[in-house]
């Protein structure tokens, strides 16, 4: 019987642990897309107690806790002490045995705080002072968990109206061997045509870049000097939030008056709204091409599933899942319109459905050439970042792409405390191809094997971005 959560975790061959000790585990990180507050990587932010780094806005606990019956006080509530709910997660993680929260949980124990043992009610106290007494220590700064995780850059989520203050503010006065941190371009808000509140966004957008918004063509100009700030900011990403693809032929006039009845507040038709996002996507990945930027899309959720908590406590409090689309053609003639064009630049898709895996592999492999791996199939994302999911996505890729020229992991998280979810996949990488010399399948050839996963691990992501 193997030791729970020992050096050798997850590896099960000797193979697996020779490519992870001596390969995987020294490579830096690169988070090309996370949801880090800028503002606290730039102003180092010191964390109160272990509950504000661990259980801040954390909706995959959240989750859980509520599956568990606790009160949603303890999870979202102003009202509730650091302790109270850390206590309530304490008691939550007994019951998360084969849910992916109890590796990380204790993967983030050992790696960040040196704690070994098990986290439950019998524990949680001696745990929550001890995480909290490191936490007054000078290297557990939001910078510094960064440096001790050896994270080399992070990729933050952010709007085209965003200032990007904290970036500008972090990249003249950060020390050498701080990490970087670049901004990333998400602009969903502009896209959501549909969505309440579009024509103040517009509005927004409008004095942000000292442009009059009247028509889809000045948002296209107003968007155009946003994407040229970023760049100048050192981004070289863009990410778009769907729930699927779109492909209905739209005219310029279409387009334009679509647009106007949304200013006014007229209510647009589905077809409408799938004309405008096509338009919208077709533009802004017109714009990452001429940027040479990587463009991602990540699609696949219903979000904002029950409206009772959404009115109460907003979005991105764990209340989306897993939709099902059947948009296989849609992506086929979105891809190719670009692609006819010379207009698809690198392209990452991950699929909220597992489901989808061999088909978008599939589809990727159409628009491949001019350079290695150029269309990829997105990491396992949210739900599946986990084992099983990590392990299907690898596969697929494997199967019907070359896993060799994978971009690897990203932690898609808000927590300073999720890096180990990069020592997680590398782990589940090394036993994966650990277990294939093992059977036979692959030769025992390191110098082949131990190149493949640093380039998983690190190198692929480093060239493919171009962030250096």
């Amino acid at each position: 019987m193997k030791q729970f959560n020992d050096d050798n975790f997850v590896l099960e061959t000797q193979v697996a642990q020779d490519l992870y000790h001596n390969y995987a585990a020294k490579m830096p990180i690169i988070d090309y897309h996370c949801h880090l507050d800028p503002e606290m990587v730039a102003n180092d932010h010191r964390f109160k107690s272990i509950t504000e780094v661990w259980l801040g806005g954390d909706h995959y606990k959240w989750r859980a806790m509520r599956t568990n019956g606790v009160e949603e006080k303890y999870c979202t509530g102003k009202d509730t002490s650091d302790w109270e709910k850390f206590e309530k997660w304490a008691e939550t993680v007994t019951y998360c045995f084969r849910n992916p929260l109890y590796h990380w949980t204790h993967l983030e124990l050992k790696t960040a705080f040196g704690i070994t043992k098990q986290l439950s009610p019998k524990t949680a106290r001696e745990i929550f002072d001890e995480c909290n007494e490191k936490l007054k220590q000078p290297e557990f700064s939001a910078r510094g968990l960064m440096k001790h995780y050896n994270v080399e850059c992070v990729c933050t989520t952010d709007d085209p109206i965003d200032d990007l203050h904290s970036h500008i503010e972090y990249a003249k006065h950060k020390a050498d061997d701080d990490p970087k941190m670049l901004p990333a371009w998400r602009p969903d808000r502009a896209m959501n045509i549909e969505k309440k509140g579009f024509a103040v966004y517009v509005d927004e957008l409008s004095h942000v870049s000292g442009t009059e918004i009247r028509h889809f063509a000045d948002m296209v100009d107003a968007l155009q000097k946003r994407h040229d700030f970023f760049a100048a900011q050192g981004c070289k990403l863009s990410d778009h939030g769907l729930e699927e693809f779109y492909d209905e032929p739209y005219t310029d006039s279409q387009i334009e008056t679509i647009f106007e009845k949304a200013l006014r507040g007229q209510q647009l038709s589905a077809v409408e709204i799938r004309q405008y996002k096509n338009c919208f996507l077709t533009v802004m990945a017109e714009m990452d091409a001429d940027a040479d930027w990587t463009q991602q899309f990540h699609y696949g959720a219903i979000r904002d599933n029950n409206t009772k908590m959404f009115k109460l406590i907003g979005a991105d409090t764990g209340f989306d899942s897993i939709g099902e689309f059947n948009t296989a053609k849609a992506m086929s003639r979105f891809l190719d319109n670009l692609c006819q064009r010379d207009k698809l630049t690198r392209t990452i898709i991950y699929t909220l459905n597992p489901c989808a895996n061999e088909m978008i592999a599939t589809m990727l492999g159409n628009f491949q050439g001019g350079e290695p791996g150029k269309i990829q199939l997105g990491s396992g994302w949210w739900f599946n970042d986990q084992m099983d999911g990590m392990i299907k996505q690898m596969n697929a890729l494997s199967v019907l792409g070359l896993l060799s020229r994978f971009v690897g992991m990203l932690t898609d998280s808000r927590s300073f405390l999720s890096y180990p979810r990069h020592e997680y996949f590398r782990r589940i990488l090394c036993n994966l191809l650990g277990n294939d010399v093992e059977r036979g399948l692959l030769p025992c050839d390191m110098e082949i094997l131990g190149r493949m996963v640093e380039d998983i691990s690190y190198n692929n992501a480093r060239r493919y971005f171009k962030f250096y």
